[in-house]
C-alpha cells in the first residue's frame, strides 16, 4: 500500500520538492545578500548594532503562519503565492546571517588585525583579506541555521498558494492522512538534512584551509 502510494504521488511529490527548493534558494540567496553587508556595517557603525539586531530578533519571534498573513496585504510583495513567500524566508533568514558576520569579524585576534594596519592595510583591504577569509565558518554556520530554518518555514509557504512540500501537510491534515502528512514532511526533513551536511563540510573544509 505504502509502495503504491510513493508511486501515484511521485510526480506530485517531485514537482512541489522542485518548487519548494526554488523557494528557499531564492530566499537564503537575497538573505545572504543582504545579511552579510549588514553584518559587516554593524561592526563598523557600532550605534548601529542594537538597533538592526534588534529588528532582526523582533521579525524572527513573529510565528510564521501571522507573518505570512501580515503580508499579504501589502503592495508589491505581498499577496497570495511565490513572492510574499520568499519575503517572509528572507525576514526569517536574516538574524542568523547577520549576527553570525558580526560575531565572525569581531571575534577575529585584535593582533591580526593590528599586524595588518602595520602592513599599510586600508579598513577595506583588512576586511576583504584579513577579517572575511578569518570570519567565514562563523559566517557559513550562520548560513548553515538559517538555511534550515528555512527549509522547515516554508512548509507553511501551502498556506497562502505558494506550494512546495507543506501542500501534502495541509491536505494531510485536512483529510486526516498519516501518509500524505509524511509525502510533505518526510522529504522537507531530507532536503534540511542534506543542506545542513553539505554546508557543514564546506564550513569544515574553510576552517581547515584558514
Amino acid at each position: 500500500m505504502k509502495d503504491f502510494f510513493l508511486i501515484k504521488y511521485a510526480p506530485e511529490i517531485l514537482q512541489h520538492t522542485l518548487e519548494h527548493l526554488f523557494m528557499v534558494g531564492i530566499a537564503i540567496s537575497i538573505a545572504i545578500l543582504i545579511g552579510i553587508p549588514l553584518g559587516i556595517l554593524i561592526t563598523r557603525q557600532t550605534n548601529l548594532r542594537q538597533p538592526i539586531l534588534g529588528i532582526a530578533n523582533i521579525l524572527q519571534t513573529i510565528p510564521s503562519l501571522a507573518l505570512f498573513g501580515l503580508l499579504i496585504p501589502v503592495p508589491v510583495i505581498g499577496g497570495i503565492g511565490v513572492v510574499p513567500a520568499i519575503v517572509a524566508l528572507i525576514l526569517y533568514s536574516l538574524l542568523p546571517i547577520i549576527r553570525n558576520t558580526y560575531t565572525g569579524i569581531t571575534g577575529v585576534d585584535s593582533a591580526i588585525r593590528e599586524a595588518g594596519r602595520g602592513m599599510g592595510m586600508t579598513d577595506q583591504q583588512l576586511l576583504f583579506q584579513v577579517e572575511i577569509p578569518l570570519a567565514v565558518g562563523v559566517i557559513l554556520a550562520g548560513v548553515r541555521v538559517a538555511t534550515v530554518i528555512a527549509i522547515g518555514i516554508a512548509t507553511i509557504a501551502a498556506a497562502i498558494g505558494a506550494g512546495g512540500l507543506g501542500v501534502f501537510i495541509f491536505r494531510g491534515i485536512a483529510v486526516v492522512n498519516n501518509q500524505l502528512i509524511l509525502a510533505g514532511a518526510v522529504p522537507a526533513a531530507v532536503i534540511a538534512l542534506i543542506a545542513d551536511l553539505a554546508i557543514g563540510w564546506m564550513e569544515k573544509r574553510l576552517k581547515v584551509k584558514n
